[in-house]
This record gives C-alpha cells, sequence and structure tokens, in this order.
C-alpha cells in the first residue's frame, strides 16, 4: 500500500507541475500533506517537516548568499570587460563568434541563474549572428548547453536539489564532480568550435574593419530610405542588419559593448579588481573546502555589498533587485522539506525502493549510479528538476544503497542530464534564450537534443573514468 501512494503522490506532484496547475512551491508542500493524511500520520506531519528543515537550512542559505553575491558582481560590473574582451576576440569570424558564445554563456552562468546568463549573452552577441547571418540556433544551442554543464554549480539549482532530497552536503557532491565537468565544457567549447568551422565554410570570414564599413554602409542606407526600413534591407553578401536588436549600435567593437548597460549606475570600476579577487578567493576556498560553502558565501555577499556599496540605502536596493530570485529558491528548498520529509517519515522511499531493487535485474545493482546517469536524460529532460531530484532520485538512491551504491554517487550520477534539461520545454529560462534570440523552439529543440545528448554522455563516461560515478 505504502508503495502505491508513494508512487501515486510522485506523479501527482509531477502532473500538477508540467501541466502548470500548481507552483512547485505549493505543491511541494500540499500534495505531500494531503498523503501523509492518506497513510494515516498526518499526526506526525509537524515533526517531518521541522526535522527536514533543520537538515535543508545550510542549503538554503547557500542558494540565498550566492544569488546575491552573484547578483552584486554583475550589478557592480565584473563581467562587463571580460564580454568586451570577448566581442573583441570574435571580430567577423564565425567560428570565433561561435566559441565565444559558449566561453561568454559559460563565465555568465557562474550567477547560477539561466535566465541571467541567456539575457546576457543573446544581448551581446545577437547582433553578430544576424550581421553575418549566421544560424541563431546555433547560438541557442551552444549557450544553453554552455549554461547547463555550468548550472551544476551548488548555487545553480540542480546540485542543491539532490543536496536536499538526499539530505547531503552540495559541496561533497559538486567538487569530486569538477574533473568530469570539466570534461563536459570541454566538450561543449570543442563542439562550438566544430560549429564555428562549419559556419565559417558556409559564409566565409570578413575582418572586423570590412564588418563595420558594412554596417557603416547600411546605417547611410537606413537613412536614405526613412527609419524602419534597414531592418535586414542590407544588400552586403553577409550582412543582415539587427532587427529588433539594433543595427549600426550593434558594431562589434569596444566603444560597442551589448548586453549590459555600460552607463548603469551600480557600477564600481575602481573596485574591479577587489571584486575580482574576492571572487577568485571565494571560488578557490569553496574547491579547497576551507569553510563550508554557505559560510564562504554568507561572509563573501556581506563582504561585496559592505565594500561596493557602504550607504545603507544602496545595499538595500541590490538585495530588493535581487529579492525574487532569493525568495523563489530559497522558498522552494524550504518547500522541500515537506515532501522529502514525508516521504522518508512515513517509510514511503522505503517501500517504493524494496519495490524498485525487486524489479531491478541483480547484475545491475551494482550499477546504480551508471543507470541513474542514463535515466536523468530522459527524466530531466521531461519533468522538471523539482519532479527528478525531489520525487525520482530518493527512490533511486534507496535503491543504489541497498546494493552498496553511495547516495553521493547517485546524486553526482543524477547532475549528469543538465545540459540537455536546460533546453526543456519545462524550463522557463530556454523561452528567455529562444525568444531574445528570435528562434522558433521547435527549431531550438531538433538542433540541440542530439549534441546535448553527446556532451551528457561524455560527463557520464568521464565521471565513471575518474571514478567519480
Amino acid at each position: 500500500m505504502l508503495t502505491i501512494l508513494g508512487f501515486a503522490m510522485i506523479a501527482t506532484f509531477l502532473v500538477l507541475i508540467m501541466l502548470k496547475k500548481m507552483s512547485p512551491i505549493a505543491a511541494l508542500v500540499l500534495i505531500p500533506a494531503l498523503f501523509c493524511v492518506f497513510v494515516g500520520k498526518g499526526a506526525h506531519l509537524g515533526d517531518y517537516v521541522i526535522d527536514g528543515v533543520s537538515t535543508l537550512a545550510p542549503t538554503a542559505a547557500m542558494l540565498m548568499f550566492a544569488i546575491v553575491y552573484f547578483g552584486v558582481m554583475i550589478d557592480v560590473g565584473l563581467f562587463d570587460p571580460i564580454v568586451r574582451g570577448i566581442l573583441k576576440f570574435c571580430k567577423a569570424d564565425p567560428m570565433r563568434i561561435v566559441v565565444g558564445t559558449a566561453v561568454l554563456a559559460a563565465i555568465v552562468s557562474l550567477d547560477g541563474d539561466g535566465s541571467t546568463t541567456f539575457m546576457i549573452t543573446v544581448s551581446a552577441m545577437y547582433p553578430l549572428y544576424k550581421r553575418l547571418k549566421m544560424s541563431l540556433v546555433v547560438m541557442t544551442g551552444v549557450a544553453a548547453m554552455a549554461n547547463g554543464v555550468m548550472n551544476t554549480v551548488p548555487w545553480g539549482g540542480p546540485t542543491a536539489r539532490a543536496a536536499t532530497a538526499l539530505k547531503l552536503d552540495a559541496g561533497d557532491i559538486f567538487v569530486p564532480m569538477i574533473p568530469a565537468l570539466l570534461v563536459g565544457l570541454l566538450g561543449v567549447f570543442f563542439l562550438a568550435y566544430v560549429l564555428g568551422l562549419r559556419e565559417r565554410k558556409r559564409l566565409g570570414v570578413l575582418t572586423l574593419d570590412e564588418a563595420l564599413e558594412q554596417e557603416k554602409a547600411e546605417e547611410t542606407e537606413t537613412v536614405l530610405v526613412g527609419a524602419g526600413a534597414g531592418a535586414g534591407s542590407g544588400k552586403g553578401a553577409r550582412p543582415a542588419g539587427g532587427s529588433g536588436a539594433g543595427t549600426g549600435a550593434d558594431a562589434a567593437d569596444d566603444a560597442d559593448f551589448q548586453g549590459l548597460d555600460p552607463n548603469r549606475p551600480t557600477l564600481r570600476p575602481k573596485l574591479y579588481w577587489f571584486n575580482a579577487l574576492l571572487t577568485a578567493a571565494l571560488l578557490t576556498s569553496m574547491i579547497m573546502e576551507l569553510l563550508p560553502i554557505p559560510v564562504l558565501f554568507l561572509l563573501g555577499a556581506a563582504l561585496a555589498l559592505t565594500v561596493n556599496f557602504p550607504h545603507i540605502p544602496d545595499q538595500k536596493a541590490r538585495i530588493a533587485a535581487h529579492a525574487d530570485n532569493v525568495l523563489n529558491v530559497s522558498g522552494m528548498v524550504f518547500a522541500a522539506a515537506v515532501f522529502t520529509g514525508v516521504l522518508q517519515g512515513t517509510g514511503m522511499v522505503d517501500s517504493m525502493a524494496t519495490w524498485l531493487v525487486d524489479i531491478i535485474p541483480a547484475g545491475m545493482g551494482p550499477h546504480m549510479a551508471l543507470v541513474t546517469g542514463v535515466l536523468s536524460l530522459p527524466l530531466t529532460y521531461f519533468m522538471s528538476n523539482d519532479g527528478f531530484y525531489f520525487g525520482v532520485l530518493p527512490v533511486l538512491a534507496e535503491a543504489g544503497a541497498a546494493h552498496g551504491v553511495s547516495p553521493l554517487e547517485m546524486a553526482r550520477a543524477s547532475l549528469v542530464g543538465q545540459p540537455l534539461h536546460m533546453s526543456s520545454p519545462l524550463v522557463p529560462a530556454v523561452y528567455v534564450l529562444v525568444g531574445m534570440a528570435k528562434v522558433e523552439f521547435g527549431d531550438h529543440t531538433r538542433f540541440v537534443v542530439k549534441w546535448a545528448a553527446m556532451i551528457c554522455l561524455v560527463i557520464l563516461a568521464a565521471g565513471i573514468l575518474f571514478g567519480i560515478i
């Protein structure tokens, strides 16, 4: 009976989330509470929730302060020179532009927010793709895959969810996984290089000066024929003008910086090196495990706010600017305490795991981490991260534990599918990506699925090779 109710609770949660009948936070709270009553243990619901919240508090703290920290770093201009340098590197060479897209998306993904990554990446690169008539699905595909790999950072979501669901430390999951993820990221860069060569072969190469001269010619033509007629009307072989994203203002020289407002009042150019060193020190300390990750980001966020915005009203404004992301993510973690608490406390996880162990061939039991890594591709694509990590992973982990596979290995294997997940129709950020790039979602999907699946398998293979999974 517990097995049936457990799967019914997970199925109900997944269906309501995928049909968007309930928000993830509401579903994580109300559905398990209802099923807890069905099981006959409603009187113990408070105990389950309190136990879960006390366990998940460090994860919630890490997410809260990591979002604030990287949000402040974007506000003060830490990433601005990086974007400028990438645009300068790209010039008008299609191969460099595609590789630059991957590098830019990977760097900006350090903030852990897909929407922010896609907004900055597309704003910076879209004019170059349009001017050279490059394939826009190459841009969206490469950006999504790079973000998918980098989204596994502990504050990005999947790792935090895995840690939450299995009651593990996010650092213990992520840090050993770094070599495999680096191989995956190198795979994205190599794929970007190959796709860029294909675009270069199709389009040829312009020098930066030639591109700018043709851009100026298009500006002149636009002025002569009247406003509104210049978008996409250039006569050059490759320049296409910037429909909706600017024309002459999109030039790829240093003076034309796209993606972040170069005049925003939050910039702190005099503190650039302080912020860069602080970020490097923070990431190094995290990798070396000098302090728990929540403590590192708590200290880092406090120091970044105090130094960059010494006046209290300015600090409040920066915190308020990132409050939505903080509330959504931390709220999700605490709501998950109800789901995981009920699943564990009522014994449903144990019952489902026993059933799952019974149906898995005995020869596959010791390889549950590999099974989880392979399953993460379709499961994280066809369901939300909330559904997979809170509904499916605990069951797989219990099944793996019965065969001697540690929860840490299972958690790391569950991250393998993220490069594909970032192009899932259930990920809101992907609509920001295709919308800003003016790409049909179906076109993006047809292009990216095969490549993203390949990157996932590369990460899985590297994890097995390095003995991480």
